[in-house]
């Protein structure tokens, strides 16, 4: 039974792959996951296959720990960036129920003006703003691409105070802060618990019952620390407040059911579905980081790189796609899908060596997509089979 299933497994990767590209077995598959964990020192890696929009492929390798302990499929791991793409389906719901319009300005969606909000824990410095009224020309849209004109972080400032580099919607520029912006306007204009809302029409009815944007006492059983890119290991952060930007803990099992659902387009409309991967505004910079570059020449844009809502998406030889990456010192995610044949790859690594081998382990299963790793990860040393 179990022959049959991977045969069928590897059909379906013959059909959907393009001409030339060989299908991988689960087997060749797995030894070559091992071949880059060894070439790259990655301790642990797990990774999920989706076809036709269904998970056909879920393991886990290596340690969750420095005690060795196995890495399993449900080991909780730091979902990290992933985050933003699950908030951003969350937005769409609530767009497609009609609680939210992606084109309204956060000023008409919250009681007072931002500026006047008092700084709290968790949020940036809103006052900060004052003075500058460029903040009402801010939208969830403008926030889910990436485009309101803040630097990543506040706290990243030079003088740790938030302000907007450029007029909004006029050009990318990856913010963590405007995903905490849109996660506010979503609280205090529109009353929501934006943990609540995730659990209620993603985690749940996508059944990833070991995911959630705050620590759980249930995920000290399985849990994954981490290892930093000199070897050195750090315990996991049980995160405490929610996050939009990156505080969701998961496994690869729920990432797998969240990327086939994500795919599909469940719980969302067609034209919803579509809009969260439509090229919403063209990336004009060389790379992704550091987040305020200059755009670049054309002769040095990555053509058909585009920003959709909360993912990224570009052009290749198999057609349009989509990805989203994640990433902090010992956390290496990624996440990549082509719409023909909904076919995706979700990478979780708790060792942050193994975004080295990403570019070739996701083009060993899906062939060449056309995503610009360079944009990604900038001048990183790629790592690749020499035969």
């Amino acid at each position: 039974m179990r022959d049959r299933y991977w045969l069928g497994v590897a059909l379906m990767w013959a059909w959907a792959l393009p001409v030339g590209a060989a299908a991988p077995t689960a087997s060749a598959l797995d030894a070559e996951i091992a071949r880059a964990m060894a070439a790259t020192g990655a301790q642990g890696l797990a990774m999920a296959v989706i076809e036709d929009g269904q998970v056909v492929h879920v393991r886990s390798h290596g340690k969750r720990n420095a005690a060795g302990d196995p890495l399993t499929p449900n080991t909780v791991m730091y979902g990290a960036s992933l985050t933003k793409a699950v908030f951003a389906h969350t937005v769409m719901q609530l767009v497609d129920a009609g609680a939210l319009d992606l084109d309204r300005s956060i000023a008409d969606l919250l009681p007072r003006p931002l500026s006047d909000y008092p700084t709290e824990p968790g949020y940036a410095p809103w006052g900060d703003l004052a003075g500058d009224d460029r903040w009402r020309a801010i939208t969830p849209r403008i926030l889910l691409t990436h485009s309101a004109g803040f630097g990543n972080f506040a706290f990243l400032e030079p003088d740790r105070r938030l302000r907007i580099h450029f007029d909004p919607g006029s050009r990318y520029a990856h913010s963590g802060e405007g995903m905490i912006l849109l996660q506010f306007v979503l609280e205090r204009g529109l009353g929501l618990d934006v943990g609540e809302q995730m659990r209620q029409r993603v985690f749940e009815p996508f059944g990833m019952t070991r995911t959630d944007m705050v620590w759980q006492p249930a995920f000290a059983d399985d849990l994954a620390d981490g290892w930093r890119a000199d070897g050195s290991g750090e315990p996991h952060d049980a995160r405490s407040r929610v996050r939009a930007a990156g505080s969701m803990d998961t496994t690869i099992a729920d990432m797998a059911k969240m990327a086939a659902a994500w795919i599909r387009g469940d719980r969302l409309t067609a034209q919803g579905a579509a809009e969260l991967t439509r090229p919403q505004l063209a990336i004009t910079t060389a790379s992704q980081f550091p987040t305020l570059q200059a755009e670049a020449d054309a002769a040095q844009r990555h053509a058909g790189l585009a920003a959709g809502l909360g993912v990224i998406v570009f052009d290749g030889p198999q057609g349009a796609g989509f990805y989203k990456g994640g990433h902090n010192d010992n956390t290496g995610n990624t996440w990549v899908c082509v719409h023909r044949g909904r076919r995706c790859v979700v990478i979780l690594a708790n060792d942050v060596r193994a975004e080295a081998a990403f570019p070739h382990l996701v083009r060993f299963v899906l062939g060449e997509t056309g995503l610009p790793w360079r944009w990604e990860y900038g001048d990183m040393a790629f790592w690749a089979p020499a035969d």
